[in-house]
């Protein structure tokens, strides 16, 4: 493990998976709150980019000392996630729950004061888009999606964990899809991959925009989620917390970011299509994925509106709206994970076999 940079006094906060879409907004969150006196930011491959208060901890959370590396700290938060490769669930297994529970076990035997999860919505059992569920909605997942089971696994794992430690506080964030700029073009990589042209999401190219029976979601910006991040690191709250933007995106607001004219579709041959694609490696995102996305409930945020005080800045349209101009031009950061093109370029992306390889 290898530490660089940072001083400074007051909370001293880690954040683990602190290179990535939130870790990169809540690190700079954290730089101007006063609060914090210092921030470790954990990650694989420590990056190039600086952030205020910040030293970087090079670790991987399956094997590095972890005890270690938050010893002192007064709050950890655990973001540290990998989505690909879906052809290698045993892969994403060992890294998202075998690690994911390390961290938790680390941050006890530090005697860390507190610990805040990223959860997500796709923890959530399948339920009503008509309405929107509170935090106590069943979280066991969509069982044949990786990512769902996931996280559904690692709340079980929490439960566990709070009843052996109950004076830790532990927070669980459970956001809907978070998007901006920067993270484009690394999530281009993870569900579209090589073979999207940017120019493609252009609004007027595209004539029509699939309406599949489902398709509603919730989505916000990374800024808005690193504030709710912030607020239940610096507040004493504890339990689970639903995180999202108004409005609901379904597939008639896709179709208007695209000047594009919305076709009510059966899902089944949509999913018949990305299955195929996904079998040949042409696409990264498995059609387990879809089959959870049309599935997931609309999520109630008052409880993160009223006992965290969060609201969120930019509206759901605004974030998928910063995603797209980011894919037409190549969005991205200094990072690892955000970095805006792979050595190689997309013939390298082709070249881990489009979810076979991270």
């Amino acid at each position: 493990m290898t530490v660089r940079g940072g001083t400074g006094s007051g909370l001293r906060v880690v954040v683990v998976g602190a290179t990535g879409n939130v870790g990169t907004s809540l690190v700079e969150t954290l730089g101007r709150e006063p609060a914090v006196g210092s921030i470790v930011g954990v990650a694989r491959r420590p990056p190039r980019w600086r952030a205020p208060k910040t030293e970087w901890a090079e670790a991987d959370i399956v094997a590095a000392d972890l005890v270690e590396i938050f010893d002192g700290a007064d709050v950890v938060v655990h973001l540290a996630w990998l989505f690909q490769p879906t052809h290698q669930p045993l892969t994403t297994w060992r890294v998202n729950v075998i690690g994911g529970r390390r961290v938790f076990d680390a941050a006890a035997r530090a005697c860390v004061p507190a610990l805040v999860h990223a959860s997500s919505v796709g923890a959530y059992s399948p339920g009503p888009k008509d309405r929107a569920v509170d935090e106590n909605w069943p979280t066991d997942g969509w069982p044949t999606a990786g990512y769902t089971r996931e996280k559904a696994y690692l709340e079980r794992a929490l439960d566990a964990f709070e009843q052996r430690h109950p004076r830790m506080r532990v927070v669980r964030l459970r956001p809907g899809f978070t998007f901006k700029r920067e993270a484009a073009s690394q999530q281009r990589r993870l569900f579209t991959g090589p073979l999207l042209p940017g120019r493609l999401v252009r609004p007027g190219l595209l004539p029509v925009m699939p309406d599949l029976p489902g398709l509603r979601f919730q989505a916000l910006h990374a800024a808005d989620v690193a504030e709710a991040y912030r607020l239940a690191v610096l507040g004493d709250v504890r339990g689970a917390f639903n995180v999202a933007a108004e409005p609901v995106v379904d597939g008639k607001l896709l179709a208007d970011l695209l000047r594009a004219r919305p076709v009510r579709l059966p899902a089944g041959p949509v999913r018949a299509a990305l299955a195929l694609a996904w079998h040949l490696h042409l696409v990264p995102a498995a059609p387990h994925l879809l089959d959870a996305v049309l599935r997931l409930p609309i999520m109630d945020t008052t409880r993160a509106r009223t006992e965290l005080g969060w609201s969120p800045r930019h509206t759901a349209r605004e974030a998928i709206e910063e995603f797209l101009d980011g894919l037409r031009g190549t969005g991205g950061m200094s990072t690892a994970p955000l970095a805006p093109r792979l050595r190689g370029g997309r013939l390298a992306e082709a070249g881990t076999g489009v979810g076979q390889r991270p």
